[in-house]
């Protein structure tokens, strides 16, 4: 509780210790609304970015790949610095990591919205979307690193982890269920009111604003939760959540389950962001109704949503390592049975629904990997790196993101992709193209993720357990 509401709160110069020790019964339900609401408003950019800038800007395909893969490297190359500078700089106001829940989100809407308008023509037209993708993306990146972290300050045991990532988990993905009734519905709302041609941005400014309000629910539950240093605390009492350079290079490099968790943790992230981006040309070119995205997003993410339910009890039964394993191994199959049933439409929404509902899975598991790491990391080192290391799963959801824009311009290039040919003209070498970036690729990418696990991530639960106990020891 805070120092206003607690009358035992302690007096200057002393630093305030969180009271609440259990989970509050709104953390157990909706700890994940802010998800939710990240959620919804990166669909945006997921599922139209690439079709914005071809179909609506009408930039040229090296344009487009310029654009993307610019905004993307240097989103991917920021990416290791948010939880370095949170796990770094004083805390703030009402703590650490909590403070970035209020600080920033509500910044977010008025710059993503520029990521989706074309505003004059030539260098300048380009060089606004860039800026706006590459600022939205910091400023929201340090509320999204503070709210992965919560996970650890918040879940003292092992089970509240498990309860808090699972929630997390079954939210987001729900919001992509939401998106299916939301997300299209307002797109062509807006293209009725302000033209086609702005109807993205308006949808980019609205969800960030629902992305805003969900995070303070967050920064609302969080409440004594997390340590809140007093005005006069700094200078006597040593914070020991404060790392510095060389605790961070520690924390990483002598982390081997660390090192190959962000590398396989790629491909979760791919399978995501490239099967979303190119989802909408499977079914204006492939299909040929383009109608039936919003039915594929519907059925595919209610499966997702399951899978991150269920994540929690299949974990429990083999372990959260031989879960995520074979759902990745099971994924890769399941894209190449897809892929050689390209064209028949019905079969493709059923199987990458069903790939969904396996992302789902990992979705969920894969923040219990990371705090794995977590332990294994203080347990080697003697120093709490929790903002650092859930601040890195950035690095791999970043760079899933930079092999969106590649692939899909890449395929479509390859496949000889043009804009202005009617959809029914789509040639065979076309059609595979797509299919190529919509399965073929995602699925060598789990198959390799999945073997990284298998043979370099060596933490079981009996060892996790171990250090636990002798970190608690120390205390």
């Amino acid at each position: 509780m805070s120092s206003k509401s607690n009358p035992g709160a302690p007096k200057t110069g002393s630093t305030e210790k969180p009271q609440q020790k259990e989970l509050s019964k709104a953390l157990k339900l909706f700890y994940g609304i802010g998800d939710c609401g990240f959620t919804l408003m990166t669909n945006v950019e997921s599922y139209y970015f690439n079709f914005f800038l071809t179909n609506l800007a009408q930039f040229g395909m090296a344009t487009v790949s310029f654009i993307t893969t610019v905004a993307s490297v240097i989103d991917a190359c920021l990416s290791w610095i948010y939880g370095a500078i949170l796990n770094s700089i004083k805390p703030k106001k009402w703590g650490r990591y909590r403070s970035w829940l209020i600080l920033l989100p509500w910044i977010v809407p008025f710059l993503y919205a520029f990521q989706f308008l074309k505003i004059g023509d030539g260098p300048l037209s380009i060089a606004i979307i860039i800026i706006a993708a590459v600022v939205s993306h910091v400023v929201w990146n340090f509320p999204y690193v503070a709210n992965v972290s919560m996970i650890a300050v918040a879940g003292k045991t092992p089970d509240a982890r498990s309860q808090l990532a699972s929630t997390r988990a079954a939210w987001a993905n729900l919001s992509k269920v939401i998106f299916s009734y939301v997300g299209p519905p307002l797109a062509a709302l807006f293209a009725g009111m302000i033209g086609e041609k702005s109807q993205y941005g308006a949808t980019a400014f609205v969800l960030g604003c629902v992305m805003a309000v969900a995070y303070y629910a967050h920064f609302k539950m969080f409440d004594g939760y997390e340590e809140v240093e007093a005005p006069s605390a700094a200078n006597t009492k040593k914070d020991t959540t404060k790392t510095g350079g060389k605790d961070l290079i520690k924390a990483l490099l002598q982390n081997p389950p660390l090192l190959t968790l962000l590398l396989a943790d790629l491909a979760k992230w791919m399978f995501n962001f490239v099967c979303s981006g190119v989802a909408i040309y499977y079914f204006t070119y492939v299909a040929q109704d383009a109608g039936l995205l919003a039915t594929y997003i519907l059925v595919s993410n209610i499966l997702c949503v399951i899978g991150s339910y269920l994540a929690k009890n299949m974990a429990k039964k083999v372990s959260t390592r031989t879960t995520t394993i074979f759902t990745f191994f099971a994924m890769a199959a399941i894209l190449f049975v897809a892929n050689f049933t390209y064209t028949n439409v019905t079969m493709v929404i059923v199987l990458m629904s069903v790939a969904q509902f396996g992302y789902g899975i990992a979705y969920a598991c894969t923040p219990a990997l990371y705090a794995d790491t977590i332990i294994y990391s203080e347990w080697k080192t003697g120093k709490n790196a929790t903002g650092w290391i859930s601040g890195l799963q950035n690095v791999p959801l970043k760079v899933g993101v930079m092999t969106r824009g590649i692939i899909i311009s890449a395929c479509l290039a390859f496949a000889s992709f043009d804009s202005s040919i009617d959809a029914a003209m789509a040639t065979v070498e076309l059609k595979k193209g797509i299919c190529m970036a919509f399965m073929v690729i995602p699925a060598l990418a789990l198959i390799v993720a999945a073997l990284l696990l298998l043979f370099g991530f060596r933490l079981t639960k009996e060892k996790v357990e171990q250090y636990s106990a002798e970190i608690a020891s120390r205390h």
